[in-house]
């Protein structure tokens, strides 16, 4: 019982006051929706260029297919809370990202967005909810916008889109900022230009607000995302890209001053995201990132140069550091490419999709994945859940089987590990080294600490761990192999293959037991690999102590 109050204080001690006070103001009053006066107006003066389009990889227009996960609705009997889906899968299908998708036909459109408001009346769970909301606000707005200035839009559209944005007003996620915030200050400034009269000035001044100190709040210096997940930050990231397209042409000068703020930080986060991209195109999988959520970092690179005429590529030095969001790149040769995590899991006060993936690392060899994050497969609370955000799914140190930061529940986090001192230099003869260290531990008797130094030099990868502190310990490092990555034992090594060909070898640094064991890989959610994890197990032993990999690249 005292363990589970530990939990729930340090949990909770992270938070910021206005997230506890809104935890209890959402429990105890509800939004409605005030009487109408006049009729709605929207505003024909609204521009906005063709945005990403979404590609429709379903057989016909009333199959949707979120998470891996298909169902197919009949065009006169659309079930909008299907019972057997999970609840992101029901999210995703009232965010309506559909409706960008190229070649779908407008009687498609007209029968979902008729469809939507005869089922589902304000308030009603996952439909009216902040999130979804936020999401199918812009996505309306962006297909009605893409209609043309002339286009009929039907009335009760209209009607249903202001009332939404009216109840979005009253249910802003303040207690859960982040992400989610950002999403809610985007759909206000999106309603607000779209639509003319009183209750859009407020949202329009109410979105610019949230815009102008959340851009500063979540965007870091270096051009990351403040929640550290390469997939949140390409969402981010196509938020302010369409921000700044709706935005960019207004005259008024609040606007003006929002537009500016973009397009200083929209090339930072571009930099950011083409760094945290593998030689293969997609991203890296920290802190619950998965494909084919989000737009790739290239859709995005070519959104932008579409609306500036700025082109950015991927940076041509041989490795560069993100401080401030916490990841380290190295890229010695083209296709050969490192990615290593020293930053906070998160903000401290929303760290809903971190993971235990301090001083864990991804590894591609010639441009295809070798050592790889266990990724995101589920939101659920569970054992893969559980797998995947915690050590067990990351190529790090564990001590006496405890996770560096307490994660528990599907997005929850109790104390939280901090990055000490990480930086990545070139030396003398060449090399690339990183060296940091991270405090998870220090909770444990005899305040253990895990510093690790990572050295690339010519074809070999040097990893070295060193556990300080005092006391007798259980120890285990894992790396995760790809799935077509093939094992073999020669002596006191492990040779990696891939499609017959041998890629590179490893061996231990120090006296450990080895195990290859079993583990899953989720590059995407609903899908779920086996791999191999090659796993070291140290017993018993005392602190301080030394242990490590070389990787010997063929």
């Amino acid at each position: 019982m005292m363990e589970y109050i530990l939990q729930y204080f340090h949990t909770l001690r992270h938070l910021k006051l206005r997230q506890i006070a809104y935890q209890v103001i959402r429990r105890v009053s509800r939004p409605s929706l005030p009487m109408r006066r006049g009729q709605v107006i929207r505003r024909y003066d609204v521009q906005l260029e063709q945005v990403i389009p979404r590609t429709m990889t379903v057989p016909d227009e009333f199959t949707f297919r979120f998470l891996n996960e298909e169902r197919r609705f009949s065009r006169l009997a659309i079930d909008w809370h299907p019972a057997t889906a999970c609840k992101l899968w029901r999210y995703n299908l009232h965010y309506f990202d559909y409706l960008q998708e190229a070649g779908r036909s407008r009687e498609s459109i007209s029968t979902l967005i008729d469809s939507w408001i005869a089922s589902n009346s304000p308030g009603m769970v996952d439909a009216w909810e902040p999130f979804p909301l936020s999401l199918r606000i812009v996505n309306w707005i962006k297909y009605f916008l893409a209609s043309g200035k002339q286009a009929v839009i039907a009335a009760q559209w209209l009607d249903s889109l202001h009332n939404q944005t009216l109840w979005l007003e009253q249910s802003i996620e303040y207690h859960l900022l982040a992400n989610h915030y950002f999403k809610n200050g985007k759909a206000l400034i999106f309603a607000g230009l779209y639509f003319v009269g009183n209750d859009a000035d407020r949202w329009l001044r109410k979105g610019l607000k949230i815009l102008s100190d959340e851009l500063v709040e979540q965007i870091l210096p270096d051009g990351g995302h403040f929640e550290r997940s390469p997939m949140y930050h390409a969402m981010i990231l196509e938020d302010c890209i369409d921000l700044y397209n709706l935005c960019a042409e207004r005259p008024e000068r609040e606007i003006g001053i929002l537009a500016g703020q973009l397009r200083g930080v929209v090339p930072q986060m571009l930099h950011f995201l083409l760094g945290m991209t593998h030689p293969d195109g997609a991203i890296a999988l920290f802190n619950d990132a998965a494909f084919s959520i989000e737009p790739t970092p290239q859709q995005l690179a070519a959104y932008w140069e579409q609306l500036t005429g700025c082109r950015l590529s991927l940076p041509v030095d041989q490795f560069w550091a993100f401080p401030d969001t916490g990841y380290f790149v190295m890229a010695p040769r083209v296709g050969d490419w490192l990615v290593i995590d020293c930053g906070p899991i998160g903000p401290g006060y929303q760290p809903g999709h971190a993971h235990c993936d301090m001083l864990s690392f991804e590894l591609s060899l010639g441009g295809r994945r070798i050592i790889v994050d266990s990724g995101c497969g589920q939101y659920l609370a569970g054992e893969l859940r559980t797998y995947q955000r915690g050590n067990a799914g990351h190529n790090t140190v564990t001590v006496d089987n405890q996770d560096q930061s307490e994660v528990w529940g599907a997005h929850r986090c109790a104390r939280q590990a901090r990055p000490i001192s990480p930086s990545l230099e070139r030396l003398a003869d060449g090399a690339q080294r990183f060296v940091g260290s991270h405090d998870g531990y220090r909770r444990l008797p005899g305040s253990p600490l895990h510093r690790r130094i990572l050295t690339w030099h010519g074809k070999t990868i040097r990893i070295e761990d060193e556990i300080s502190g005092a006391g007798r310990h259980r120890l285990e490092s894992r790396l995760h192999l790809h799935p077509d990555c093939r094992l073999k034992h020669n002596r006191n090594l492990l040779i990696i293959s891939l499609d017959g060909i041998n890629v590179a070898q490893i061996r231990q640094i120090g006296c450990s037991f080895l195990h290859v064991l079993e583990g899953s890989y989720s590059p995407e959610f609903g899908i779920y690999h086996p791999c191999a994890v090659i796993t070291t197990i140290t017993s018993d032993v005392n602190l301080p102590h030394k242990s490590g990999w070389i990787i010997e690249i063929a």
